[in-house]
C-alpha cells in the first residue's frame, strides 16, 4: 500500500469517468462517416450530403415555415441574447429573472441558517444541497406531474457533486481547485467534513408558492420538504436484489443499500414518482487492493484501485477519522472471509436509477436495476398508453458508451396509480445499434439470447450489474457522451444530446470536423411510431459549433445560434425544445472555446426550424435543469457551479472568478425563476 503524507491534498481532477470502453464495437464516428459517404455518392456534394442529415431519413415532423404547431403562428417570439462572458444572468427583453433557493437554503430540521465556514455537516442535511441540477415542478395538487396548479408545488431537484473548498473554513488560503478537498491531517480527513459533502448531494424537495408579489417563496415548515443525501436509506428492487452482488455488512441479505451520488440529470413517471440519475459514481470509491484486485465489476466502471494519483477515492470518504461505516464503505477492497463482512460490493449498489414519491416524505426511495447500471445521465419516458407497456430510455454519460431503452413486461394501468412503479422491476432492456443507412436496431439484453450466455454471464442479475459489458458483447455502437433525452410531444421522436469527445480525431469530406469538440444532436423515430419496436429510423438534428463548422436545417449556425456541448435538454407542451450547454469549465472562454461565452441555453422550433439563444449564465457554470409551471409561463432553470474556474492560486489568495449571484462569501448554485413581464408564455 502506498502511504498518505500527513498533510496532503486529494486532487483527483474533474469528476467525469476516465474511458472504460475498449471494445471493438463500432463507434457512431464511424456509422455517421459512412452514413454520410452513402449520401455523398447518391447526391454528388458535400453540402447536400450534409443537408441530407436533416431530415435526410424521412423522419416526419416539418410543418411550413413560419408557422408554429397546429398552425397558430410561431412558438418562438423572443429576440436572441449575444453571447457573454460576464458575471451575470443574461435573458431576452421583455423578461425577468429572480434568483430562487441556492445552495444552503434552508429548509427543514431547525432551519439553520446558510453560514459555509459554520455549518455542519448536520446542518447541511436540512439546507439545500449543491450544485443543483434536474428538477422538476410537481403541482401540489399530486396527481399528475404536468397538470395542476402553476402557483404552488413541489420543486425538487438533484445536487450532482460538491466543490469543497466552499464547504469547509479548513478550505480557507489553501491552493485548491473546484474538486480538490483540504489537506488531510496525519492522513486522514474530519469525518464531519465527510458528513457534510455527503449530505450536500442527493436530492432536494422543496415546498414553493408564488407569492402575491408575483414572487416565489419557500413554504417552510413544511411538511413535504425533505433531503435526500449520500446517507439516506434505500431499497434494491428489480432482478439485481436478494443476489450476491449487492450483499454488504449492512445489508447481509442484498436488499439495502445508502444514499444516492452524483445526481445528475433525473426522470419523471408518469404515476407522479421522481427519478434520480446516479451518473458519474465510480469514482467515490477506491480498491486499494491495485487495478488487478478489481472485480469487472468494478474495472469496466472506473473504479479507483491503489495505484491512482492520488491513492484515494474521489473526496477520500473511506479516510473519516471517525473510521466509521458509512465513510469506510468506500474502500471496496475484500477484507473479511465473504461480502457480509465487508464492502467490497457496496460500489456495486450505485449506477442505478433511484425513484421515491416526492409527496409522501417518509417514503424510501427504490433503486430500480432492471434499468441497468451506468453512469445514468436521465430518464425520459414516452407517454404512458392505458394497458401498453411502458417506454424509457436513459443515456450512459462517458466517451463511447450507449444509449439504452427499457419496456415493461407488465402493462400501464392509471387506476393503479403508484403501483405501477412494480413495471420497472420486470421488462426488457436494450441497447442502441446505429446502422449506416440511417436505420438502427434495439438489441435486447438478455441473459440466455445471444452472446449473453453462461460463458459469458451467469444470470439476468450478472448482466444488469454489467451492463456495460453486455452492451460491448451485443455489439452497440458507441456514442459521444449520451446525455440528456427528450420526446417531441408532437410527432413522438426522441432527442438525445452528445455532448462531445474530442479524443475522436478523423476527418473527411463527409465530416470535416476534425474532432467531436462541439457535439451534436440525434433524433429517431420508433418504427410504426410504436414506443416498443425494435428497428428506428435516425438523423442529425443539429450538428453543434462555430459558425464556420456546425450545421441546422442544412446550414450553417449563426451568431444567435453558435452553441458548444450541448447537454440538458427538454421539450415543453408545445413543442419548443430547450437546450442547453456544458462547456468544460477547463476550457470556458479560452481559445476557440472563447467565441461562446459561458454556458447558455437555447430554444428550437424543429417543425419552423427556428433556433435562438434564449439565456446565458454567469462565470463558470453550467447551465442545466429546466421545466415550467404546466401554464408554460413559470419557467425554473438551475445555473450549477458557479465560479468554478477559479483557479487554485486565486483561491489561495481569495480571489474568486466569479461571485455570482453575490449572496455571501461564495459563488452558490441557485435556481433562476423566469416570468415575462407581460405574463405569458415562455419562449414566445
Amino acid at each position: 500500500m502506498n502511504p498518505i503524507p500527513s498533510q496532503l491534498v486529494i486532487d483527483n481532477g474533474a469528476g467525469d469517468e476516465p474511458l472504460g470502453n475498449h471494445s471493438p464495437n463500432r463507434h457512431f464516428d464511424d456509422v455517421l462517416q459512412a452514413h454520410l459517404s452513402r449520401r455523398n455518392a447518391l447526391k454528388g456534394t458535400l453540402g447536400a450530403s450534409i443537408a441530407a442529415l436533416f431530415g435526410g431519413v424521412g423522419l416526419a415532423g416539418c410543418a411550413t415555415p413560419g408557422t408554429g404547431a397546429g398552425g397558430q403562428g410561431p412558438l418562438i417570439g423572443f429576440k436572441a441574447v449575444p453571447v457573454s462572458n460576464a458575471d451575470t444572468v443574461l435573458v431576452p427583453p421583455g423578461y425577468k429573472v429572480q434568483t430562487f433557493v441556492p445552495w444552503g437554503t434552508p429548509i427543514t430540521g431547525n432551519m439553520p441558517a446558510f453560514d459555509p465556514l459554520k455549518n455542519t455537516g448536520a446542518d447541511q442535511a436540512q439546507q439545500v444541497g449543491m450544485h443543483h441540477d434536474g428538477m422538476h415542478f410537481f403541482p401540489i395538487e399530486g396527481k399528475d406531474p404536468y397538470q395542476g396548479s402553476s402557483t404552488e408545488g413541489l420543486l425538487v431537484m438533484n445536487h450532482e457533486y460538491v466543490e469543497p473548498r466552499f464547504l469547509h473554513a479548513s478550505a480557507v488560503g489553501q491552493k485548491l481547485n473546484s474538486d480538490a478537498v483540504p489537506a488531510l491531517v496525519n492522513g486522514k480527513r474530519p469525518a464531519d467534513e465527510c458528513l457534510k459533502e455527503l449530505n450536500a448531494h442527493g436530492v432536494s424537495v422543496i415546498h414553493i408558492r408564488r407569492e402575491a408579489n408575483g414572487q416565489w417563496g419557500v413554504v417552510a415548515p413544511s411538511r413535504y420538504n425533505r433531503r435526500i443525501t449520500g446517507l439516506t436509506p434505500m431499497e434494491i428492487s428489480g432482478p439485481v436484489r436478494g443476489t450476491d452482488f449487492v450483499k454488504t455488512k449492512y445489508s447481509p441479505d442484498g436488499t439495502r443499500t445508502r444514499g444516492t451520488l452524483n445526481n445528475c440529470a433525473h426522470g419523471v413517471t408518469p404515476w407522479n414518482t421522481y427519478m434520480m440519475a446516479e451518473e458519474n459514481w465510480a469514482g467515490y470509491f477506491i480498491n486499494k487492493v491495485g487495478a488487478n484486485g478489481r472485480t469487472r465489476e468494478q474495472s469496466r466502471y472506473g473504479v479507483r484501485h491503489n495505484d491512482s494519483r492520488p491513492p484515494t477515492s474521489r473526496y477520500g470518504w473511506e479516510l473519516a477519522d471517525s473510521g466509521a461505516e458509512e465513510y469506510a464503505r468506500f474502500d471496496v477492497s475484500a477484507k473479511g472471509a465473504n461480502p457480509t463482512q465487508d464492502y467490497r460490493n457496496e460500489a456495486n449498489g450505485f449506477g442505478w436509477m433511484v425513484e421515491f414519491d416526492p409527496f409522501d416524505p417518509n417514503s424510501t426511495p427504490v433503486k430500480r436495476t432492471a434499468l441497468g447500471r451506468f453512469a445514468h445521465e436521465g430518464i425520459i419516458f414516452q407517454p404512458a398508453v392505458e394497458g401498453k407497456p411502458v417506454v424509457c430510455y436513459s443515456g450512459d454519460d462517458a466517451r463511447d458508451e450507449y444509449i439504452y431503452k427499457f419496456v415493461s413486461k407488465g402493462v400501464y394501468r392509471k387506476a393503479a396509480g403508484k403501483a405501477n412503479s412494480a413495471l420497472l422491476d420486470e421488462g426488457t432492456l436494450y441497447v442502441a445499434k446505429f446502422n449506416d443507412d440511417g436505420t438502427g436496431e434495439w438489441l435486447p439484453l438478455v441473459f440466455g439470447q445471444g452472446p449473453l450466455t453462461p460463458f459469458r454471464f451467469n444470470s439476468q442479475a450478472d448482466v444488469l450489474v454489467n451492463t456495460r459489458l453486455a452492451a460491448d458483447t451485443v455489439g452497440a455502437t458507441k456514442m459521444d457522451r449520451p446525455e440528456w433525452g427528450a420526446i417531441d410531444p408532437k410527432t413522438g421522436q426522441v432527442y438525445f444530446t452528445l455532448t462531445n469527445n474530442s479524443d475522436r480525431t478523423r476527418a473527411d469530406k463527409a465530416n470535416p470536423r476534425e474532432k467531436n469538440r462541439w457535439g451534436h444532436i440525434i433524433r429517431w423515430s420508433e418504427a410504426g411510431n410504436d414506443p416498443t419496436a425494435t428497428k428506428f429510423q435516425w438523423d442529425i438534428f443539429l450538428l453543434s459549433g462555430p459558425e464556420n463548422d456546425s450545421q441546422f436545417a442544412g446550414k450553417p449556425l449563426n451568431a444567435d445560434q453558435i452553441h458548444n456541448s450541448p447537454d440538458g435538454l427538454w421539450f415543453d407542451k408545445d413543442g419548443r425544445l430547450w437546450i442547453q450547454t456544458d462547456i468544460s469549465e477547463s476550457a470556458m472562454n479560452k481559445g476557440d472555446y472563447a467565441q461562446f461565452g459561458n454556458n447558455q441555453m437555447l430554444c428550437a422550433d424543429p417543425r419552423t426550424q427556428t433556433l435562438r439563444r434564449f439565456l446565458v449564465g454567469p462565470l463558470g457554470q453550467e447551465i442545466t435543469g429546466v421545466v415550467t409551471t404546466p401554464d408554460g409561463k413559470t419557467m425554473f432553470v438551475n445555473v450549477q457551479h458557479p465560479g468554478a474556474t477559479t483557479s487554485a492560486d486565486d483561491f489561495a489568495a481569495g480571489k474568486l472568478t466569479g461571485t455570482w449571484p453575490n449572496q455571501g462569501r461564495y459563488p452558490r448554485s441557485a435556481t433562476l425563476v423566469i416570468t415575462k413581464e407581460d405574463g405569458g408564455v415562455i419562449g414566445t
